[in-house]
């Protein structure tokens, strides 16, 4: 049997506001510190709270996407701040309907489908437009940033599902 493997990490574009957020939290967890010498312990404990927060919203604010390629199968994973991993999909090449680049003709009889959009790209849009799209099983429209050799490789399994304009 035939096995291919193949693995490309994407980094996610941070948001403005989740990292402006990220260190408002911190500024304020560093004035609630100091202001306790003043004015007593219970600033401690929300200087604590706003440390406790201004992690968790960093965690959320450095994304990385894991694309996993092994027999027919693409998983997706999302890397939180590299350190938490969490699967957020698997997918089989079997069941995709179509995959092309963003952008593409062969996408058109698909656009105006009422389904589910998920984006585990980088959210860059770049020139010539690097994110591919698939629609799988009907009823979620993925988007994803594979490499060229990735996409060879989806070609090979599937090329009359597969373009890569």
């Amino acid at each position: 049997m035939s096995e291919s493997y193949i693995e490309v990490m994407v980094e996610r574009k941070p948001s403005g506001v989740m990292l402006f957020l990220k260190y408002l939290l911190m500024g304020l967890a560093a004035v609630a510190f100091l202001g306790s010498f003043v004015l007593g312990n219970i600033l401690i404990i929300i200087a604590i709270a706003f440390g406790v927060g201004s992690y968790f919203v960093g965690m959320y604010a450095n994304i990385e996407y894991e694309y996993l390629y092994l027999d027919k199968e693409i998983t997706i994973d999302k890397v939180m701040n590299k350190s938490k991993r969490k699967r957020v999909g698997v997918y089989q090449v079997d069941k995709m309907e179509i995959l092309a680049p963003l952008k593409s003709y062969h996408l058109d009889s698909y656009r105006n489908r009422q389904v589910k959009e998920l984006d585990y790209s980088s959210g860059i849009a770049g020139q010539p437009e690097v994110r591919y799209c698939f629609y799988y099983e009907g009823s979620q429209k993925v988007i994803f940033e594979p490499n060229d050799e990735m996409v060879k490789l989806l070609k090979n399994v599937a090329p009359r599902k597969v373009f890569s304009d």
